[in-house]
């Protein structure tokens, strides 16, 4: 085992939470950014819904964390209706520009997709999906909306701890760029922990969508700033390209676990992996072995190499190719697929099951929020610029950078997920959503092709083990981010007995301390049936689940 400090071994698997779950009569909003959970909270408290406090809360989220979100990028939500019962998704992930294509970049030199710059610019999806959210479900209008996130943009705010490390992690990148540096450098240095940040051109940016909607952003002087961006860069995103974009309201995807109702959105993301994980897990009895036990563990850690290996074979825009879902999720073929789990051995490298060029992914820096307002409504919200702050491509005065997602196109001809005009690329980001007997979760753990596998154990530790929310999400986890391999790294608080037994098996653990990026940030609420409402926060970051104290008159 290697080890990464601070390491403190483990020898019980009793979880003591850090943080006491939140409960309240009323309104929650849960997110990584205190003063973005606050934001939401006045939205309840002006008489909004989880709708209006989630878009508020999100606004809020890129001003204060850049490093993970912002305009820029894409977005993806789960809705739970509480007077009818049923749970919407939105796809919100945006397409690549009408002109590009594996000959474009062949034409140009490439044999495989970048990973930064112009040409892994995808049409952003985020202020689509608010106003997705806002017409289907929302009660107030976008200049309500978007003040606090305005303001706070305007006025400045006070970076938080573990904001503010992520944010070190790019400044030698954003030095390079002239126009990044002057919108998230002081000086030519990232802001410290504790240090007043403004960024004025993101304010005027989101005034513009305050008074004109999702015009104020795909047309207008912001679409102009993206699309004179693209060529000055070579690349090709193009007005139409942005004006034509639309979001799509999607049947979300789910399984049953123990009882409990598990939702992901559908493909284009990994949704379906962590489904998929679910289901092989359900022929192991989980829960006698007990949290934490290595017996669970190497289980679940097989089960997400098999998982991810289906999930990348036939996983892609669904617009251009049939990814044959149901199949993937059928409990039958599950139950013959874990007979491939070896209980005393690792798998170094697994095969897609026989169903009708992405490599690990580093892309940790995501924010997830969630609410549920005083009437049971629950919103579960993803949403990122893929790795850290983007493409490296910032439109002039505008405040935000474009995303890089397209990166995760792949150029091997032939594929569900190669590169084509207009398509979407494979998502890793998802929100989650779970119900049993009237009780409804909605949570979601961000970081790269962490978040299916870490779904999976969030999920096994309230239906196998049951952990309160709060707990579940402080449970020490691992995650794999390659896909071939018997690596795996494993967090601190996971009994040192475990890792012995783990090792025997064949895994190649690294130990990682605790509060670190690697098994990504979480956040999750709860209302039960009887009205009263829970909320809690991930201590790897420096979030908050922060309640209503009344309901509004």
């Amino acid at each position: 085992m290697t080890f990464l400090p601070p390491f403190v071994p483990v020898s019980s698997a009793e979880i003591i939470p850090g943080r006491s779950v939140v409960a309240s009569r009323y309104g929650i909003v849960a997110a990584s950014q205190p003063l973005a959970a606050a934001a939401g909270v006045r939205i309840l408290d002006a008489g909004g819904n989880a709708v209006d406090a989630a878009i508020a809360a999100n606004a809020v989220m890129g001003v204060c964390e850049p490093c993970g979100n912002g305009i820029g990028g894409d977005l993806f939500a789960l809705y739970s209706e509480a007077r009818t019962g049923r749970v919407y998704g939105l796809n919100a992930s945006g397409w690549s520009a009408a002109t590009l294509s594996p000959q474009f970049l062949a034409d140009r030199g490439f044999t495989q997709m970048p990973q930064t710059g112009i040409f892994t610019v995808t049409v952003p999806g985020a202020v689509a999906g608010w106003d997705a959210l806002r017409e289907k479900f929302g009660t107030l209008p976008f200049a309500q909306l978007l003040e606090p996130a305005a303001r706070i943009a305007e006025e400045g705010f006070p970076v938080m701890e573990v904001t503010a490390r992520i944010w070190a992690g790019s400044e030698a990148w954003l030095r390079e760029i002239p126009e990044a540096a002057k919108t998230w450098l002081i000086d030519g240095h990232a802001p410290k922990a504790g240090e007043l940040f403004k960024n004025p051109a993101l304010a005027a940016s989101l005034r513009k969508i305050a008074e004109n909607g999702r015009a104020g952003f795909y047309e207008g002087d912001t679409a102009r700033a993206i699309a004179t961006a693209s060529p000055e860069a070579s690349g090709v995103i193009g007005l139409a390209d942005l004006a034509e974009f639309r979001t799509e309201w999607v049947e979300p995807i789910s399984v049953n676990y123990r009882g409990w109702q598990v939702y992901e959105i559908p493909p284009n993301t990994q949704g379906i992996a962590a489904l998929m994980m679910l289901n092989l897990m359900q022929s192991f009895p989980i829960r006698e072995w007990g949290l934490h036990s290595p017996q669970a563990m190497h289980v679940m850690i097989e089960a997400k190499k098999l998982a991810y290996a289906d999930m990348l074979a036939a996983v892609g825009d669904q617009h251009f190719s049939k990814v044959p879902v149901a199949e993937m999720l059928d409990q039958q073929r599950a139950a013959e697929r874990a007979r491939n789990i070896d209980p005393d051995k690792a798998a170094p490298k697994v095969a897609p099951d026989q169903l009708p060029g992405v490599t690990g992914s580093k892309g940790n820096d995501t924010i997830y929020l969630t609410v549920v307002d005083r009437h049971g409504n629950i919103v579960s919200l993803i949403q990122s610029n893929y790795m850290g702050f983007g493409s490296g491509i910032v439109p002039a005065k505008g405040g935000f950078m474009l995303q890089n997602r397209g990166a995760l196109f792949t150029l091997v001809p032939g594929q569900p997920n190669t590169l084509a005009p207009r398509k979407r690329p494979l998502h890793t980001i998802i929100p989650g959503f779970m119900e049993k007997d009237g009780t409804r979760i909605g949570f979601g753990i961000m970081g790269g092709w962490n978040q299916a596998q870490a779904h999976a154990q969030f999920v096994s530790n309230i239906a196998d083990h049951g952990l309160t929310i709060q707990q579940a999400l402080e449970a020490g986890r691992f995650t794999k981010g390659s896909f071939a391999g018997n690596d795996v790294q494993i967090e601190s608080s996971v009994p040192d007995a475990t890792l012995r037994e783990l090792t025997a098996k064949g895994h190649e653990i690294t130990v990682v301390g605790p509060r670190t990026s690697t098994f990504g940030f979480g956040q999750a609420v709860m209302a039960n049936p009887d009205g009263v409402h829970f909320g809690a926060s991930d201590p790897r970051h420096d979030g908050a689940a922060i309640p209503q104290v009344l309901a509004p008159r």
